[in-house]
């Protein structure tokens, strides 16, 4: 309580201006769930009986900057300060349903603060600090305390209900499993399971949203695992639960579900390598194998194989990426990386001539310490000699790519000719025999190290010639 009590100064001015217009304002879901918790941030979610117009008229008497861009769902957003700004969202109570086979919800304004928080997703987000009354006071009518203490995410209405009104809540169970390390409900989960399809429902920016969310918290593992074993995995992202891939006593491989999550996990261990928490990476690691399942073919002896996994992982991930819609970059970086990450077990020991390690920085091109970390994660085998084989082998790669990269600059790798000299070398106007100029070019320089401009303009020469 005494973390609630400390954001009370902040809001006490907009307390007050609400309570003199004869409106009520209280602090509510997450900002009192994490006061409780000790991580309150300076951004506050208010809830009031005011209507939005009557909020904006309001706040216009408090805030530096007043935002309408959720007006219609009866959100009115603001910011005060410069230094140690406060940014509030200060909602009218409300209810949104999705009737039938809608995608958008209909949002409909209540008349009481326990009403709303009946309404809310889960009852760790339906607790309030009444700030217009004489004293502050906490409000906790469906016992989100308790369970914040015993760290389970409950629906104060029957889950079924609660997730008919808005689906995507299946989405924030698991994900908040996975932010703040708890368990959902038992009754929760049996919704999940039996109401799962409803999610289609949902427009695929939400549903992408919540999945970026619940990727980048502390223990995706725990979201994840959620979205599997509920079914709600096959309408998000199946080719997660498709990489549980039946084992048999004759075909022996390791289990490619758990591996790719315990590569997930130890590319997160090592994210401080591409500056903190990174979504391409852990994209990345979560998807690398999915081209598995497509690919797997029995051997003779007991063997299986999974020839050309990454080639097809990489357009299975596009292709579901997409249908989330990630933006172009993140889906191009993401299939870059699946493709890429089997390319290192060609390394051996060490026989990569200059001009191979070369190719696998100019392939790899931003993303080549991403690629570092996912090559190093993909390594789970138990076996500690393997392992350290393994890394020894990847220290010394990266060992050449650093000394290549002193004498070279191998992140600007470029030919020795741009483009403008290529043209004044061959008094030619710009077209597409610049560009495969430039491309053999490249390939020399890639193959050769740094040819310096005399003996590239002799190499230009004789290749313009062939041309002829």
């Amino acid at each position: 309580m005494s973390e609630l009590l400390r954001v009370e100064p902040a809001a006490t001015a907009l307390a007050e201006l609400f309570a003199k217009a004869g409106f009520k304002l209280a602090l509510v879901g997450g900002s009192v769930r994490d006061a409780l918790l000790g991580r309150l941030s300076s951004d506050l979610d208010f809830t009031t009986d005011a209507k939005p117009d009557q909020t904006r008229a309001v706040m216009a008497r408090w805030a530096d900057a007043i935002w309408e861009t959720g007006a219609a769902f009866g959100t009115i957003a603001g910011k005060k300060g410069k230094d140690n700004p406060v940014t509030v969202e200060i909602t009218t109570y409300r209810s949104e349903v999705y009737f039938g086979e809608s995608r958008k919800p209909e949002v409909s304004f209540g008349e009481s603060l326990e009403e709303d928080l009946l309404r809310r997703d889960f009852t760790i987000n339906a607790m309030a600090l009444e700030l217009t009354t004489p004293e502050p006071l906490f409000r906790d009518p469906y016992d989100g305390l308790s369970d914040l203490t015993l760290k389970l995410l409950r629906t104060p209405l029957a889950p079924e209900v609660s997730f008919s009104e808005d689906p995507l809540r299946m989405m924030r169970a698991a994900r908040f499993a996975a932010q703040l390390e708890f368990v959902v409900d038992k009754a929760a989960l049996e919704a999940i399971a039996s109401m799962k399809d409803r999610i289609g429902i949902v427009s695929s920016e939400r549903v992408r949203d919540e999945f970026v969310k619940l990727l980048m918290a502390p223990s995706p593992r725990l979201g994840l695992s959620i979205l599997v074993e509920t079914g709600l995995a096959e309408f998000v992202i199946p080719e997660l639960p498709k990489l549980k891939l039946e084992i048999d006593e004759h075909h022996r491989h390791k289990d490619v579900y758990e591996h790719s999550l315990t590569v997930l996990e130890q590319a997160i261990a090592m994210e401080d390598r591409v500056g903190g928490p990174d979504l391409v990476l852990r994209l990345a690691a979560l998807l690398h194998d999915i081209g598995k399942p497509k690919t797997r073919a029995f051997v003779p002896g007991g063997g299986v194989s999974f020839h050309h996994h990454e080639v097809v992982g990489a357009h299975l991930a596009k292709a579901r990426l997409k249908a989330l819609r990630f933006d172009k970059q993140t889906v191009d970086e993401v299939s870059n990386l699946v493709e890429l990450h089997l390319r290192f077990h060609g390394y051996g020991a060490g026989e990569w001539s200059d001009s191979a390690v070369r190719r696998y920085v100019r392939d790899a091109g931003p993303l080549l310490t991403r690629l570092h970390v996912l090559t190093r994660s993909d390594c789970t085998t138990r076996n500690q000699r393997k392992a350290q084989a393994l890394a020894g082998s990847y220290d010394d790669l990266e060992n050449r790519i650093s000394r290549l990269s002193q004498q070279e600059e191998l992140a600007s790798m470029r030919p020795d000719l741009d483009g403008t000299a290529i043209m004044e070398i061959l008094a030619i106007p710009p077209s597409r025999t610049v560009g495969r100029a430039y491309d053999y070019l490249l390939e020399l320089r890639i193959e050769n190290g740094p040819l310096g401009v005399e003996r590239a303009t002799k190499e230009l020469k004789n290749w313009w010639a062939s041309q002829a």
